[in-house]
């Protein structure tokens, strides 16, 4: 839908004006347009560009780096320690927070970011992405670990871009979530997308199956359910997506509805789920809640999590209101021991799965 040529400088003025730090935060929105445009040139580029094949390092979570990882961690790094409106970052890319220190001015910020988001599709020249999470900077001296381990509630703003056939980029200030595209003629990003709304009810999910025989029962109850269509006890046909960015799964559902789930499994029991909280969970979040979305581990909100590490994982189930809460239902049902649609003996009082 085309609403004229409302700048995202624009938007952010007038939905800004007279909030506390407005002016601060809408000119970093501003300067991470600018981080995402650089990286959207260097995405169009590919392999022209040095963006594809792998680099001989890993990055903390143990993940083989792309150069367009590395390439889109020092744009967003760059652009905020020249900015001064942060008084420190953290990013996926980065074992520790990096604080802004002498001779660059710190500001009331702290930005927290996923700067390639889906980057193992960058060979396949598929969609990938940025997400980013803006939190309030401690009153006083540098930041410290602590200071950035806040609950998704507490975000000031947040939002994703999407390097696709065109460029976008969805923002929320706690009003509603907004998209903007990039036109490339002038280099400004115009709103195209204003107050997305997430339809309630859905038939699509977005999940990894190779994973199901990891999942807990709750999750294999609802899929189960999704596949047998209308022949099932949900009476409808579902399609399954699956696109391994989860900035293209949440653009997708934010545009026509969805669920997105990368549950907990017991593949790794050192990690109870597979997506970071801080720069991942906590961002779309709350892009999904502004839009009357819900976002949810199974267990809990998700912005209600309290973190602790910069790196933490949760499970994520995410998208349109009626799927994510029957989700959750089917977690407080398996939970409370009253679940009646497994009739196997391991799911008995005295199975694997009851304690």
């Amino acid at each position: 839908m085309h609403l004229g040529r409302t700048t995202l400088s624009k938007f952010l003025i007038e939905n800004l004006s007279g909030t506390p730090d407005g002016a601060d935060l809408a000119a970093l929105l501003v300067d991470v347009a600018a981080a995402v445009k650089a990286i959207a040139a260097l995405s169009a580029r590919g392999a022209l560009g040095g963006a594809t094949g792998s680099l001989d390092t890993v990055n903390v979570q143990g993940e083989t780096q792309k150069p367009l990882d590395v390439l889109s961690n020092t744009a967003f790094v760059n652009t905020f320690q020249l900015g001064g409106l942060v008084a420190g970052v953290a990013s996926e890319e980065m074992d520790d927070p990096f604080p802004i220190r002498a001779p660059h001015k710190r500001g009331p910020f702290l930005a927290i970011f996923d700067p390639l988001d889906g980057s193992s599709n960058i060979d396949g020249n598929v969609s990938v992405g940025s997400i980013f999470s803006i939190l309030r900077a401690p009153a006083k001296g540098e930041p410290q670990t602590a200071d950035y381990l806040q609950s998704g509630s507490s975000q000031v703003a947040a939002g994703y871009a999407l390097y696709g056939p065109a460029t976008l980029l969805v923002i929320t200030v706690g009003n509603g979530t907004h998209g903007f595209t990039l036109d490339r003629e002038i280099g400004n990003f115009i709103l195209t997308h204003r107050d997305i709304k997430i339809p309630a009810d859905t038939s699509e999910f977005a999940i990894n199956t190779s994973n199901e025989r990891f999942w807990e029962p709750p999750v294999t109850r609802y899929i189960n359910e999704c596949k047998a269509g209308k022949t099932g006890p949900r009476e409808r046909d579902f399609n399954m997506r699956w696109i391994a960015s989860m900035v293209a799964e949440v653009h997708r559902i934010l545009i026509r509805g969805g669920i997105f789930m990368y549950p907990r499994d017991n593949k790794d029991p050192s990690k109870p789920g597979r997506l970071r909280l801080m720069y991942e969970a906590n961002p779309m979040s709350m892009i999904v809640e502004q839009a009357g979305g819900l976002s949810s581990t199974g267990r809990e909100r998700i912005m209600d999590v309290v973190p602790t590490q910069i790196h933490q994982r949760i499970p994520v189930i995410l998208g349109s209101r009626n799927e994510v809460e029957r989700v959750v239902h089917y977690h407080q049902q398996f939970d409370s021991g009253t679940d009646q649609s497994y009739k196997s003996p391991l799911f008995s009082e005295r199975g694997l799965y009851r304690s």
